[in-house]
């Protein structure tokens, strides 16, 4: 039987995006509020698998290295033990079209190639599963891969809503904060927006 899952950017969702730029030391790692919490539930409730799929393009402008995103993603799951949950796997494209070749940025958000690797990873249902970001590539990559989309208002997410309504490329919820978010995933679910 496939797995349902919640793809989740990083920065700006799961954690918090500290400016400026790229966050490089795992000591200024903060998760955004609610989301220990609600991955514990919705893990409780449906066993869902936990992906990040991120951008990390300052790999590629030299402005970050791919062992300080590896140690980066490792903090966030020490901070989310102390909720008895986790992040099943983290992938994450280092490229950006300036710095890098065309072939190689395929894996860039709004591309679906990571959600796609990750759906044969680990056996995952993408009609049933979800993505929440805060970026247009989120919700984009979502639709691409044929994902129920959530975009939530925290990191860029109010820029991104008024983007999207002006491209009619609207994400299936919006969701003010990630309790939020997780509230729609489960009322979904049961049926309560049909």
């Amino acid at each position: 039987m496939a797995n349902l899952a919640v793809f989740l950017d990083r920065d700006g969702t799961l954690n918090e995006d500290p400016a400026p730029g790229y966050l490089s030391d795992p000591e200024r790692v903060k998760l955004m509020p609610y989301v220990g919490n609600v991955l514990r539930r919705l893990k409780d409730l449906y066993n869902f698998r936990f992906i990040v799929i991120s951008n990390q393009s300052g790999i590629a402008r030299g402005l970050i290295t791919t062992d300080e995103v590896n140690k980066i993603n490792e903090k966030i799951n020490v901070l989310l033990k102390e909720y008895n949950v986790c992040i099943d796997k983290f992938y994450f494209c280092p490229y950006h079209p300036k710095y890098s070749t065309q072939e190689e940025c395929k894996c860039r958000k709004p591309s679906p190639e990571m959600v796609l690797l990750a759906a044969k990873d680990h056996n995952i249902d993408l009609a049933k599963s979800y993505i929440i970001g805060d970026s247009s590539s989120d919700i984009e990559c979502g639709m691409n891969a044929g994902l129920r989309t959530i975009l939530i208002l925290s990191g860029h997410g109010r820029e991104t809503l008024y983007s999207l309504q002006k491209q009619n490329k609207m994400p299936r919820f919006v969701a003010g904060n990630f309790l939020e978010a997780g509230n729609m995933i489960i009322n979904d679910l049961n049926g309560d927006y049909n």
